[in-house]
């Protein structure tokens, strides 16, 4: 049975040919929204750990240092007891100016304290004036800037760095980072903490983990979005392998009916149909893992792809197959065995 569905396949080649290639599409769409969400959902991490901080302190009635408006005096961190070291930092959004204004977060820390960026081309932030710029942005070391009304010299690219769903981020001496949120005012949204300290009168400890909860929960509504969006591909597909499937069925009526007519088991007919399904289902999968990639191009984020990936999209391939086979399988056993000798 196995041979007469991939006889089918070759007989009907460029019906198939044209789901596999729309079906492939699909798939390679779900796979890079779902490389995107997974890229998402390992920004907070990063960017915490990046720190390397033991703990941070907010105002109370902070919801988290990446997340509130609510600040604290940047002295605090003088009184931080306990602490290896204890550095006030400015965790904000501005804007890059240029014709069209480009949106950035904003990092604002000691140079040389907690909060200094991993360098990948260029040096680190020295004094004010200077900028290390993430992924995402156009500029080269060297270049000049303005942020938040501000010009700075690209001294440095950072290894990584972006959040909020792919938002480039700008690294900035701390005093600049005042400047353009507070106007100069000896502010910091939070304090970053090595060490084992309780937190001063007024603030509230955070562990790292809270951090990146606090800094995710406002991306919950994108992350279910893309997740819907995804399921909804799988459905589109497998409605398109159905459609096509199924239309096969209808004509080989005939041969059904010979097959039950000469003594063959229904799970002989119900496999061919499913192995025909699923053959299409994963030749697709296949064509559309290269097709993901260039999908990933235009991602407002980096969508990365990964094994797990790869092996989930095969894993959907097969059930999307086995799920749109079923219409072709309930024509195929309902087919009456007549109908070989010209019954209706």
């Amino acid at each position: 049975m196995w041979l007469v569905s991939v006889r089918d396949l070759q007989f009907r080649a460029r019906r198939f040919v044209i789901a596999i290639v729309v079906v492939a599409a699909v798939f390679g769409i779900a796979l890079a929204m779902d490389g995107m969400r997974r890229a998402v959902q390992d920004e907070a991490p990063a960017i915490v750990d990046g720190f390397d901080a033991d703990a941070w302190l907010v105002a109370e009635g902070a919801t988290g240092p990446f997340t509130s408006t609510r600040v604290l005096d940047a002295s605090v961190a003088d009184d931080v007891d306990g602490a290896r070291r204890a550095d006030p930092v400015v965790l904000s959004r501005t804007s890059i100016a240029a014709d069209t204004p480009r949106d950035v977060n904003l990092v604002g820390y000691v140079p040389g304290g907690i909060g200094a960026p991993r360098i990948a081309e260029g040096r680190a932030v020295r004094e004010p004036g200077e900028v290390v710029l993430s992924s995402g942005t156009s500029e080269s070391v060297g270049d000049r800037v303005t942020i938040g009304g501000r010009r700075f010299v690209v001294v440095g690219r950072s290894v990584g760095g972006r959040y909020y769903f792919g938002v480039p981020t700008a690294f900035v001496d701390l005093a600049d980072a005042q400047d353009i949120m507070f106007k100069g005012a000896p502010l910091a949204t939070a304090i970053a903490v090595r060490g084992d300290a309780d937190a001063p009168a007024g603030t509230v400890r955070f562990e790292d983990d809270a951090v990146v909860d606090d800094l995710n929960r406002p991306l919950q509504q994108g992350f279910s979005s893309i997740a819907i969006t995804a399921a909804l591909m799988w459905l589109i597909a497998a409605g398109i392998i159905g459609l096509i499937v199924y239309l096969s069925a209808i004509e080989r009526t005939r041969d059904f009916a010979v097959f039950k007519a000469t003594g063959a088991p229904n799970r002989v007919i119900v496999g061919g149909l499913m192995l025909q399904a699923v053959m299409v289902a994963l030749v697709a999968a296949v064509v559309g893992i290269p097709i993901s990639r260039l999908v990933a191009l235009g991602m407002p984020a980096e969508a990365g792809l990964v094994w797990s990936s790869v092996l989930q999209l095969v894993l959907v391939a097969i059930v999307v197959g086995v799920l749109a086979s079923l219409a072709a399988v309930r024509k195929a056993l309902t087919t009456d065995p007549a109908v070989a000798f010209g019954g209706k």
